[in-house]
């Protein structure tokens, strides 16, 4: 047989060979729609998903009997407060209330990720492993914005930590595991699909949620949605009341920016503009003569405020922060926040019918961390609250109703006298000592002037429309 014959016949039976392999096996975009093998990732994945039991100390509300002689509620207020009728009636028992939720293990020292609303105002946090001991956990810091929070585990010996993975590289339709502790059982494991990527629901400001028909229910909060690579994409957060097939997922990649400042400090920095955006709709972009509907619409800028220093303006489209294009209005705030401080960073906006270059020295967000008064005055020292401006982010999460603006409490410390009295997260203050403070600073500067047992009263707007004066002395 000739030399010629025989390359050729070895051509077409490597040919063959390639075509044969190519048929069984399928490339990875292919390979991601096919069913993997969930027996062997629940066995490899369960020893780093814990389960968390919280425990709080609720006391009881402090009720004081009335006057029988006293004509008007005032005046059962004022001899309350000054000693005439000050006989208490008998308490109820301080209860203890329980929560459970899930996390997982992000380093073989020990540290755990979870929900912030899984452990926030706990006093005692308890960490089931896998293997069914339980130990105390610490917690090492805390986000309310991105509703993280970071535990430390008191054992000193290694343990099964998960791998994080990459969430900007999922892709809808891609397979996801969660596992979870939903409704107390513990180690649950479920599947499905990524439905959708980008979900904004109203939770604050950074809404950028994962959403899967992978089951979610209570209990799941802050476990881990993995990928068919066995890798960390998603912290299981949120549900849709009523709803079937829809859970929420908070990407993994906004959480690494944020572990190491938890770890390191217990509380985060981010960074700030000082500008109000609004949605770029159709006719309003065509109203300033831009043909795509993509960018982030200055509708204000706060004086004083890199924004302001840096010559942008309302009515100003930004089209790109930091060389990441601005697709929709809500992305600006995320990338704002994880640049950090300091940094000078270019944009690219639309104005006057053009595009140009400005640059801005990102400065620090205030109210980023309990550091700053600017975004939230914290008198628990005098009162044991923690005051803010409302917002429509602060609104929905308290869920105040049919109030636009004024000062909200946003955290009450536990048996501090305002919790006594009744004042409760979400309630906007109307008056205090007959003053009604319109700012953050007028505010502050009324709690400055009481002395340790002055009384204060507060007419407080309950978050259900209702009105009330509560009283304390102040501490």
């Amino acid at each position: 047989m000739s030399k010629n014959i025989v390359r050729a016949l070895h051509l077409l039976v490597a040919s063959l060979v390639a075509a044969i392999i190519s048929v069984a096996l399928p490339d990875a975009s292919v390979a991601k729609t096919i069913s993997p093998d969930f027996v062997e990732l629940a066995k490899k994945l369960k020893p780093s998903v814990v389960n968390i039991r919280t425990a709080k100390i609720i006391k009881p509300k402090q009720r004081i009997r009335r006057s029988p002689h006293a004509q008007t509620p005032f005046d059962n207020f004022f001899e309350d407060f000054f000693g005439q009728f000050n006989e208490q009636v008998p308490q109820q028992r301080t209860r203890r209330e329980q929560s459970l939720g899930t996390g997982f293990i992000i380093s073989p020292d020990g540290y755990i990720l979870t929900n912030n609303h899984v452990v926030n105002g706990a006093d005692e946090v308890m960490v089931k492993l896998a293997d069914g001991r339980e130990v105390k956990g610490v917690i090492k810091g805390s986000d309310d914005k991105l509703d993280l929070a970071l535990i430390k585990i008191s054992d000193t010996e290694s343990f099964h930590a998960a791998e994080l993975g990459d969430s900007d590289a999922l892709e809808v339709g891609e397979w996801v595991m969660a596992i979870g502790n939903p409704f107390g059982l513990a180690q649950t494991v479920t599947a499905g699909i990524v439905s959708a990527k980008g979900r904004v629901i109203g939770s604050g400001p950074y809404d950028d949620f994962i959403q899967t028909d992978a089951s979610i229910n209570p209990g799941n909060s802050g476990g881990p949605l993995f990928n068919t690579d066995g890798r960390v994409i998603g912290i299981n957060t949120a549900i849709i009341a009523g709803g079937q097939g829809i859970g929420f997922a908070i990407p993994i990649n906004m959480a690494k920016g944020i572990i190491e400042q938890l770890r390191d400090t217990g509380k985060v920095t981010r960074g700030y503009l000082g500008v109000r955006v609004q949605p770029l709709t159709a006719e309003l972009a065509k109203s300033f003569g831009l043909e795509s509907e993509k960018g982030a619409l200055i509708s204000n800028v706060e004086k004083d405020t890199p924004a302001d220093k840096s010559g942008l303006k309302a009515g100003d489209i930004i089209l790109e922060f930091d060389g990441k294009q601005i697709n929709d209005g809500t992305e600006l705030p995320r990338y704002v926040a994880a640049t950090p401080i300091e940094k000078k960073a270019r944009l690219i906006i639309f104005r006057d019918g053009k595009k140009q270059d400005i640059f801005v020295v990102v400065s620090k967000l205030k109210g980023s961390d309990s550091e700053s008064p600017a975004a939230g005055v914290n008198v628990q020292e005098k009162l044991g609250i923690v005051v803010q401006e409302l917002t429509k982010e602060l609104a929905a999460r308290l869920r105040v109703r049919d109030a636009k603006a004024g000062l909200v409490v946003t955290e009450v410390r536990q048996g501090a006298a305002a919790e006594e009295a009744g004042v409760t997260p979400g309630s906007i203050i109307v008056e205090i000592n007959g003053s009604r403070p319109d700012s953050l600073d007028a505010f502050a500067a009324l709690v400055a002037k009481l002395k340790k047992g002055d009384v204060v009263r507060l007419l407080l707007r309950r978050p259900d429309g209702s009105v009330q004066y509560v009283a304390m002395r102040s501490e």
